[in-house]
């Protein structure tokens, strides 16, 4: 009864329907503003009347929440623990944008028990049912059980900045999931370009180095500009996409999110019916990781 309740409370959260497609947001350092563009980014979709979750997996140092300013009591942990229901370590953001905290104390996966990995395939089950998007704004870096995830997840944004370091661990986190899933769909950004053309350039060089050493195909989203009201907004907690609509940055990531709706479309009008396979591949990988 009392997962039926929860189940029930979910759905009014979201909507019903179809499977929400899963998406991480990634790079390969930190410092290049991945949070803040997730969040940006899933408020602009929210905006566009999407039903949108973002599950903070930056786990320790999770900081969603700070950046719309909202103190939050319980975490994704609270819930795996079993100490309260997902809906319970939900809160809200704008445009009925809904949020769920890491919190600290989860290591690797196989530390898990059982019960916490059925609870994990639980909640991402009712979002997946609930809403249209499900964010994954994963940690800089690459550990042995993010990887694991991120091969599950339908689809992968990687950001980088202009700096050669970024590019090279930007290209080397989309290596290390395309030698797991070579078909893995990636779309690349890069975050804080100081002009148009470096932006251009950024993700031209790879796009062709993924090209080159991997003959992979990916699928440029844009840049986004440097931008002072980035940091007002940070100050202000609350999304720069949302405090200051009219600057740059904010009309630049309004086109962004709109050819990354529209590619969607295409791909699934095409052939795309991945969403379904996110939970079974979650399973089988992990399941396969405690044998």
């Amino acid at each position: 009864m009392r997962d039926q309740a929860e189940t029930l409370r979910l759905k009014m959260l979201g909507q019903q329907g179809g499977l929400g497609r899963s998406i991480a947001v990634v790079s390969g350092k930190g410092g290049v503003g991945k949070s803040n563009f997730t969040m940006n980014f899933a408020t602009t979709l929210a905006n566009k009347g999407k039903k949108v979750a973002i599950v903070d997996m930056d786990i320790g140092m999770g900081n969603i929440n700070i950046l719309i300013g909202k103190n939050v009591s319980y975490s994704l942990k609270d819930y795996l623990e079993g100490n309260k229901l997902l809906d319970e370590v939900i809160f809200e953001g704008p445009y009925g944008l809904k949020c769920i905290s890491g919190g600290s104390g989860m290591s690797g996966v196989l530390e898990w028990s059982e019960v916490m990995f059925e609870r994990l395939i639980h909640a991402f089950e009712q979002l997946q049912k609930s809403f249209d998007y499900i964010l994954f704004d994963m940690g800089a870096g690459a550990t042995s059980w993010s990887l694991d995830l991120l091969v599950s997840i339908d689809e992968i944004i990687v950001l980088s900045t202009a700096e050669p370091t970024s590019i090279t661990d930007a290209y080397s986190m989309m290596k290390y999931i395309y030698m797991r899933d070579a078909d893995k769909q990636f779309y690349i950004l890069c975050n804080r370009a100081y002009s148009k053309e470096e932006g251009i350039e950024t993700n031209e060089r790879l796009k062709r180095t993924m090209e080159r050493f991997l003959d992979k195909e990916v699928t440029i989203l844009g840049s986004l500009p440097e931008d002072p009201v980035v940091r007002k907004a940070v100050r202000e907690q609350v999304p720069f996409s949302l405090a200051y609509p009219d600057a740059l940055i904010s009309k630049t990531l309004q086109l962004i999110v709109a050819r990354f709706m529209e590619h969607r479309a295409e791909e699934v009008h095409a052939h795309d019916q991945s969403a379904g396979k996110f939970l079974s591949k979650l399973r089988s990988i992990f399941s396969k990781g405690r044998d």
